[in-house]
């Protein structure tokens, strides 16, 4: 049967002023935010706004199958897109960071080698030109102001130049063989240092007895070094033996001491009476030099160690920052 006129607008929608539909028919505001909400937790098209559920109706219902899908997608390029000038930014940064450690440490191991080619330069001019020269030791005979030397400024140069090689290439493997080595020999000198404050009696003990046991050795062939050392510190710091002038008195097997104890250089001034010769032994009088010159050893000690300090501070930072930098922009 067909419904009749009056049965039909029943079913009708009275028509808004100025031919609109009223707010509710379209959803209207409540409808947006409760579309807005829907969405953010995950609901349909007509959402739910604080537990109170819509009815879409039909407008809304076809509004949700043929709204467009692309604005959730822009969205998501445009985060992805911050997100990647963030990384961008925070690899420049990293990148700076690199640049200016690297040139910093770089600056810092070319010092540090050229004061081993320094060091070496010294040794080898003293061993070509004085022999052995400073052997006093007759226990470690090859322990020479001379290789000494030698062995520090070769062992400053190879250190310095790894640190270069690490700095310039930004090579990782480097960068912790410099630490490493610097690392050990700052640990070494700490070590002797404590050792010799912690068994300073002993130390002055065998020196003494290893000196007296050298002085036998001077003027002999082969001992050119240490017979020119014991000249150059007799005359110098005006001192005869390592104890007393008596010392000699053993080594010679009469009343004589060489000619660098007298008073007034002469040849064989060392056959004349004791009262011509210097009476200060040799060993305290070097050692009260060094006391009243601690401050400087002191100063040279302390500007060593912060050299040290400051080479494994750049190391360890650089290679930090390498590190960061192969995260960061890998």
């Amino acid at each position: 049967m067909r419904r009749s006129s009056t049965d039909e607008s029943t079913y009708r929608r009275s028509p808004s002023p100025e031919g609109k539909e009223p707010d509710f028919a379209r959803g209207g505001p409540f409808r947006r935010y409760s579309s807005l909400y829907g969405r953010a937790g995950g609901g349909d098209a007509g959402g739910s706004f604080f537990g109170l559920h819509a009815n879409p109706g039909p407008k809304a219902a076809q509004a949700r199958y043929t709204s467009p899908k692309g604005n959730k997608y822009v969205v998501f390029y445009l985060d992805l897109s911050f997100i990647f000038l963030l990384e961008l930014k925070r690899c420049g940064m990293a990148r700076a960071c690199l640049q200016a450690v690297k040139y910093l440490m770089f600056a810092f191991n070319l010092l540090f080698w050229l004061g081993g080619c320094g060091v070496l330069g010294v040794g080898i001019w003293l061993a070509a030109t004085q022999g052995s020269f400073a052997t006093l030791s007759s226990s470690f005979p090859s322990l020479s102001a001379a290789n000494l030397l030698i062995i520090t400024g070769a062992f400053v140069m190879a250190i310095g130049f790894v640190g270069c090689l690490g700095a310039i290439k930004e090579n990782k493997c480097l960068l912790l063989t410099f630490f490493l080595l610097l690392l050990l020999v700052f640990l070494l000198e700490a070590t002797i240092a404590i050792l010799f404050f912690a068994y300073t009696d002993k130390i002055d003990r065998y020196a003494q007895q290893d000196l007296k046991k050298g002085l036998h050795l001077y003027g002999t062939q082969g001992n050119v070094g240490l017979t020119n050392a014991w000249s150059i510190i007799q005359t110098d710091f005006r001192c005869c033996g390592v104890s007393n002038y008596t010392d000699w008195f053993e080594v010679y097997n009469a009343t004589r001491v060489p000619d660098s104890c007298c008073l007034e250089f002469s040849e064989s001034c060392g056959l004349h009476a004791p009262g011509t010769w210097w009476k200060a032994p040799c060993y305290e009088t070097v050692k009260v030099w060094l006391q009243e010159n601690l401050l400087a050893v002191g100063i040279f000690g302390l500007c060593t160690a912060l050299v040290q300090i400051l080479g494994l501070t750049f190391a360890m930072t650089m290679y930090c920052q390498v590190v960061k930098a192969d995260t960061y922009c890998a």
